[in-house]
């Protein structure tokens, strides 16, 4: 067993499926007759079941965000580093929820799932699904669990919007919103990267316009190359320069650092891999193409394109958060030009424009947008000492 993962650590979990019956109507306008999500949980929940976190995951997230699955995993949940005993999200203190998101690939229903009306794979058939659909879901699954009010919800990034959704659709579902790394909606040029993401999985020919599973083929280059476009996106460049700069060329100046590192210590005068940067991409858009599915990154690109909670209120972000009856917390990171700093101030001023309890923490990290998953002192120790204040308050004002 890995001691160094296991110290600190959830320890082994076992992922668990839910069948719901009841169909889910989808902003889209179709209907999904029954469905499957798969979730992890961790700690104990509480005899008055008041103390549940929802943790809702990103783009390339699933349900295992804490602990191993097996004594021989290389690797913990993919938030290991913020939830478990004594970290920022205290299992000791809190019963954590973290469910798979409809049209994912990790257990619940989505394109790579038996559609039972065909008996074939849904592939492209599988309807698109937006935040307010995966939340209307988690919702659904917050009923089988008999929890009626979360402590908090908290995401990043993706599951950042999701938070969000939660504030406005289900005003008395949650004490607090706990939203990281986001935005109120896309930028042009986010829903720009998107689209060449898409076009990159699209237009390779082994894609078989979605049917790849029942076609016995699989559209590995797109998937790749959607990766690497993605991946650029979360890193900084003062991230990628100290990643991909430890050496100084006859060109730079001692001190100086443009990442520019060599793969081979010498330039090929070739198109082969010269730099550590693209050697780095290329592992990255490998290894991600062997573990997610073609269909699922398509689905969740456009449920970020779609998401705009201010679109049912004329445009106005402020109203939409009328009715939202939480505290929130807003958290963002100096160098995150995905979502940066000033998409965060947004959703601040929309929510000081409702009078609404709100904390907002501007993090200086070097590490992109990817910063919410890292276990930055400040920005850890800042989570965990406003969970555990809110866990005071409940506990408080519990008859």
């Amino acid at each position: 067993m890995n001691e160094s993962l296991v110290k600190n650590s959830v320890g082994i979990v076992k992922p668990q499926k839910i069948h719901f019956d009841s169909p889910l109507n989808l902003r889209s306008g179709k209907v999904l007759p029954n469905f499957d999500l798969v979730f992890e949980t961790y700690g104990e929940l509480n005899a008055n079941r008041s103390n549940a976190i929802l943790v809702c995951h990103a783009l390339s997230g699933d349900h295992h965000a804490a602990g191993l699955h097996s004594s021989k995993d290389k690797k913990a949940g993919w938030w290991d580093s913020c939830i478990g005993p004594g970290k920022a999200i205290d299992t000791n203190f809190f019963f954590v929820v973290c469910p798979n998101n409809l049209g994912g690939c990790a257990g619940s229903t989505g394109p790579a799932s038996i559609n039972p009306e065909t008996d074939k794979y849904f592939g492209p058939d599988f309807p698109v699904v937006t935040v307010r659909d995966w939340v209307n879901s988690q919702a659904m699954l917050a009923d089988e669990l008999k929890i009626s009010k979360w402590a908090a919800v908290i995401g990043g990034s993706l599951g950042g919007m999701q938070v969000l959704r939660w504030a406005i659709s289900y005003p008395e579902r949650l004490h607090s919103a706990i939203c990281i790394a986001a935005a109120p909606k896309l930028s042009a040029q986010n829903i720009a990267f998107n689209e060449v993401a898409r076009q990159s999985i699209t237009n390779d020919p082994d894609f078989c316009e979605g049917h790849y599973l029942d076609q016995g083929t699989y559209p590995k280059r797109g998937l790749t190359l959607a990766r690497m476009v993605g991946h650029i996106t979360y890193l900084s460049d003062s991230a990628m320069r100290a990643k991909f700069g430890k050496t100084v060329s006859d060109f730079e100046k001692e001190g100086d650092n443009f990442g520019r590192d060599l793969r081979a210590g010498t330039l090929s005068f070739g198109f082969n891999v010269d730099f550590q940067v693209e050697s780095y991409l290329h592992y990255q858009g490998e290894r991600f193409s062997k573990n997610f599915d073609a269909n699922t990154y398509l689905l969740m690109t456009k449920a970020l394109d779609y998401f705009d909670p201010s679109f049912d209120f004329n445009g106005d972000l402020s109203k939409a958060f009328s009715a939202s009856k939480c505290k929130f917390l807003l958290v963002s990171f100096s160098t995150d030009w995905r979502f940066p700093p000033e998409r965060s101030r947004e959703i601040v001023n929309a929510l000081l424009n409702t009078r609404k309890e709100i904390s907002y923490l501007e993090i200086d990290a070097d590490q992109g947008h990817d910063a919410f998953l890292m276990p930055i002192p400040r920005y850890t120790r800042a989570l965990q000492s406003y969970l555990y204040r809110l866990h005071d308050e409940i506990n408080n004002s519990a008859p």
